[in-house]
């Protein structure tokens, strides 16, 4: 990695649409801006664009909720109709609270509401919601083929989305997907500056670069689901972000 990193958010994206090009517009965004591509740049890309383009989105009208949709829903105060889907995204019910519902989503992520969203969805969606992508380490990986296809250059996409985290307020961007770079790093066994062997050390790097990116990708109205990473690639092997979920069995707080 070099001494100086930069965020740079794809300014003039387009309303993503069902069966869309991400990764022409994605590539149409970079021509249009000062920024070309370098190598071993990292492409962060909003779930929620990665999910309209794979037409990820439910119609409420069409579901009938179960009774224990409609059970937990009336202790999350929660639409009997959204429970219902949060409970087809997810393999497990963590805990339930007046406004929040923490699932073990499908995937892995523990996480609120199975990750289902409602926000910017146009002004028709009032009855729409938005799934996750059925595999981001899948979506990541084909725009990340796409991509350097395109510009003949050695690139990283990481497909991020805002996420609450336990004992803090607030969210932040994490790795739902990545390709092409190592979400994890494992440094156990490398030796800090007196000398002591690292025996726990893991680094969630594309966690990082997530975080970074949203910085300035932003978590409401400011048009801008793609961000250009430049100076953080290390040199390790590439990693999926399926690897930063920790199995049920190393879960201390379940």
């Amino acid at each position: 990695m070099t001494g100086r990193l930069t965020f740079t958010a794809l300014a003039g994206f387009p309303e993503v649409r069902p069966g869309d090009d991400l990764a022409a517009l994605i590539g149409a965004a970079l021509d249009a801006g000062d920024t070309p591509p370098e190598p071993r740049d990292i492409l962060v890309v909003a779930q929620k664009i990665v999910s309209k383009a794979e037409g990820r989105t439910v119609d409420l009208s069409t579901i009938q909720p179960s009774l224990r949709a409609r059970d937990l829903a009336a202790a999350a105060d929660k639409d009997p109709r959204l429970v219902e889907v949060i409970l087809s995204e997810s393999d497990d019910v963590v805990r339930v609270k007046p406004g929040v519902i923490v699932v073990a989503h499908r995937l892995g992520f523990v996480m609120a509401n199975a990750g289902i969203d409602r926000s910017n969805l146009g002004p028709n969606g009032a009855d729409r919601v938005l799934l996750l992508p059925r595999d981001p380490d899948a979506s990541a990986e084909a725009l990340r083929r796409a991509l350097e296809e395109r510009y003949g250059l050695p690139l990283g996409v990481v497909v991020s989305d805002s996420f609450g985290r336990a004992w803090r307020h607030g969210v932040v961007n994490v790795a739902l997907g990545a390709a092409g770079l190592p979400a994890l790093i494992d440094a156990r066994g490398r030796r800090d500056r007196d000398g002591r062997t690292l025996e726990v050390t893991e680094i969630a790097f594309a966690d990082a670069v997530a975080a970074g990116a949203g910085l300035v990708m932003g978590e409401g109205g400011e048009g801008t689901p793609a961000v250009l990473a430049r100076g953080v690639f290390p040199d390790a092997p590439a990693v999926p972000a399926s690897a930063l979920i920790r199995p049920k069995t190393e879960d201390l707080f379940r």
